[in-house]
């Protein structure tokens, strides 16, 4: 379960009865707009003919947690059906495990007994789940005027161009603010799509009016919350905040961010941090970027092992597959950026609510 106060967990299987989540923590009194919910997991299909053609309805069945419309305060579990599965050819391909998918180590790991049905829990189809956590976290965040957002920053070796803050949240493009760029990025994934291959990609996510001092040191730290969140998704293989690597190329002198007075507020007169000092948040708007690999199955043939006659094989994938996952990413993303700072606000708010005891 991740989280301390706000708090989530995952359940079932890619290809079993349902998939869902549970989530506690959340303040009652919340208003749930079943539409919003529903849009957000339509966001997470992504870009039809670059998806898999396994069509779900995804319609979230909420058991528990809800009533009259509102929040109760009480845990919330929602579940969603599988309702178009074919798992005939996974017992085909149960001893040969595909390259770059989890089915060796999750065999290894519990012993023969995992689901290897489309990667059971280890499915990319769990992250319905978050992307519902996520709906609350941001309805949360709301009340605070903070402000989530995810794009495609790059597909491939195609990069968008930088851009302001202000650029990116007033887009019209859902996936992309450089339309340039997204179409370029198309043509990048169709090639992919018609070879029988796939592409990765990384996905810029910013935070916008977090309150300076959220987070701590150690196991406190915003960014090591963050991280291990962002890495928690399926295919993600790495994560940085501000200027990132390329942090480690410069002297003191052009990494510090200086510090200035604006509208009455401390804030820095660059953001090379990525909004977040000694593991806390310092006002600005926290900036992280997240590298998804390339989806493991495409249907060209590759190189595995045969693990009952313990001989190297070739392997063919057949089904229905992801040339590229990015672009249904977005939604998952900003759900773990909001789920992670939604618990901290609500760890600072009750430090907040102490201090003031007594006072007045």
């Amino acid at each position: 379960m991740m989280g301390k106060m706000l708090r989530f967990s995952l359940f079932g299987e890619s290809h079993g009865r349902v998939v869902g989540v549970l989530i506690e923590g959340v303040p009652p009194g919340i208003k749930v707009n079943m539409k919003k919910m529903e849009a957000e997991l339509e966001r997470r299909k992504g870009i039809r003919r670059f998806s898999t053609k396994r069509r779900e309805s995804d319609e979230p069945i909420i058991l528990s947690g809800i009533f009259n419309g509102f929040t109760t305060g009480s845990p919330i579990a929602v579940i969603i059906e599988n309702k178009d599965v074919d798992s005939s050819y996974y017992e085909e391909i149960k001893n040969t495990p595909r390259p770059g998918h989890s089915d060796y180590t999750a065999k290894i790991k519990y012993f023969g007994f995992n689901d290897y049905r489309g990667g059971g829990f280890f499915s990319g189809r769990l992250t319905v789940g978050i992307v519902i956590a996520g709906y609350f976290a941001k309805e949360i965040l709301a009340k605070a005027g903070i402000e989530v957002k995810a794009y495609i920053k790059s597909i491939g070796k195609v990069k968008a161009k930088d851009l302001s803050v202000e650029e990116i949240f007033s887009s019209k493009n859902s996936f992309c603010p450089d339309e340039e760029a997204f179409q370029k990025m198309l043509e990048e994934m169709e090639r992919a799509r018609e070879e029988g291959d796939s592409v990765g990609g990384v996905v810029e996510v910013i935070a916008l009016n977090v309150p300076p001092g959220l987070g701590g040191p150690y196991d406190e730290d915003l960014e090591g919350d963050l991280a291990k969140a962002f890495f928690a998704i399926p295919a993600v293989k790495g994560v940085e905040f501000g200027l990132g690597f390329k942090i480690a190329e410069l002297r003191g002198s052009e990494a510090n961010d200086p510090f200035v007075v604006k509208d009455g507020k401390v804030m820095t007169k660059t953001n090379n941090c990525g909004g977040v000092l000694g593991g806390i948040s310092n006002g600005m708007p926290i900036v992280a970027r997240i590298a998804f690999k390339p989806t493991p199955s495409i249907y060209k043939p590759q190189r595995t092992v045969d693990l009952e006659k313990m001989e190297e094989t070739e392997i063919k994938l057949r089904g229905r597959f992801d040339s590229c996952i990015v672009p249904k990413a977005l939604p998952v993303v900003e759900a773990m950026m909001a789920l992670v700072l939604a618990d901290h606000l609500l760890r600072w708010l009750s430090w907040k609510g102490f201090m003031s005891l007594g006072k007045g």
